[in-house]
């Protein structure tokens, strides 16, 4: 039996976005809200800890899903569709996958640790009001993308 590597790559792509994804739910909807409600000299170290968790299964949950969506489109010689408007949801998640990459292997590690920790600091509800409605946009792109994903895969636009 010969191993079908596009079945393969679509597996551990789907596997990566839900990991992924499903760990921007959850931040997003539970653990924010929850840490929301504690006084904010305890938000900063919370969402640290759970940051220091999560952002290394983020990042290679992201970087798979960056191998195995480039396997796909050379395997299945799909390039063309970037220039189709039926496939609006192929630019989506190249645009989410950017958009999260950026955030997970530049901003977050160089630069949003230092500007977060001043901006708790000085106006903390600011902060998490900020940080909770960024993350609550890429949620939205995200589950947006998926959608047209599934959708568009299955003849839906």
């Amino acid at each position: 039996m010969e191993i079908d590597w596009g079945i393969v790559a679509r597996t551990i792509h789907i596997l990566s976005v839900v990991v992924w994804i499903g760990g921007v739910w959850l931040v997003t909807t539970v653990l924010l809200p929850a840490i929301r409600r504690k006084p904010p000299d305890l938000w900063l170290a919370e969402f640290d800890a759970i940051e220091e968790r999560f952002a290394p299964q983020a990042r290679i949950a992201v970087l798979l899903v960056l191998l195995s969506g480039v396997y796909m489109l050379y395997a299945y010689d799909m390039w063309s569709r970037f220039a189709d408007i039926r496939y609006w949801w192929m630019d989506l998640m190249i645009g989410v996958w950017l958009v999260f990459a950026a955030l997970l292997f530049v901003i977050e590690p160089l630069v949003s640790r230092r500007i977060a920790n001043r901006r708790v600091a000085l106006r903390p509800e600011l902060a998490m009001s900020r940080m909770l409605m960024m993350h609550r946009v890429l949620l939205g792109l995200s589950l947006l993308a998926i959608f047209g994903a599934v959708g568009g895969s299955r003849g839906l636009f």
